[in-house]
């Protein structure tokens, strides 16, 4: 087996609770038809193609990943954060609702779990097992969540969620990159690689 697995994770494309900032978690909001026709215009970078495309089972990951053209297999460990009782709300509602209980609440980092729903210690320990039958294996492309995503970038650089971000990434559009070793633990390769316009078929060079 080769010494290093690397796997891309893409967010899915925009909804409108994305619009609206809500927080979506395990609610099964389908893409705006907006975020589905400007998918349709991209693709993966060349050097992606023909990887194995794992979507998270909700609609918005299985559109985004088939808008872009990808055969997926459903991967149930890639579903979003459960964020509970916050789930339809906003993060400025929940702030305004309880400035100081909130606030506690985020600067627990890893550990901030919303009323019923999974902290993102517990979204990087149902990642492990995902991670380790990977590893080793064809590089493969996720098609994620924003919660799925940091937890395994924080992983990937050991961070606790508190303070600032050791990095910044783009909300949408672009993928994360990590390498996997045999046991499957990430490390960051490459952060923010845009997806790139598709060349329309009437435009490819005959024979």
């Amino acid at each position: 087996a080769r010494s290093m697995t690397l796997i891309a994770l893409l967010r899915h494309g925009p909804t409108a609770w994305n619009a609206e900032g809500r927080l979506q978690g395990r609610t099964d909001i389908p893409l705006s038809a907006e975020a589905e026709a400007a998918l349709a215009r991209l693709a993966l970078p060349a050097a992606f193609h023909g990887w194995r495309a794992l979507p998270s089972p909700l609609r918005r990951c299985r559109q985004t990943a088939a808008a872009l053209g990808l055969a997926a297999e459903i991967e149930p460990a890639l579903i979003e954060m459960d964020w509970g009782a916050y789930e339809g709300r906003r993060l400025a509602e929940l702030r305004a609702a309880d400035a100081d209980g909130f606030a506690a609440a985020e600067a627990r980092g890893l550990d901030f779990q919303p009323p019923g729903g999974e902290s993102p210690r517990q979204v990087q320990a149902r990642l492990v097992p995902l991670l380790a039958r990977l590893a080793g294996g064809d590089p493969v492309v996720a098609v994620t969540h924003r919660g799925v995503i940091r937890a395994l970038h924080a992983a990937a650089r050991g961070w606790n969620m508190t303070g600032k971000p050791p990095d910044r990434m783009a909300s949408h559009g672009a993928l994360q990159v990590f390498d996997l070793d045999r046991a499957g633990r990430p490390t960051v390769a490459a952060l923010d690689l845009p997806l790139t316009p598709r060349i329309p078929a009437s435009k490819e060079p005959e024979g």
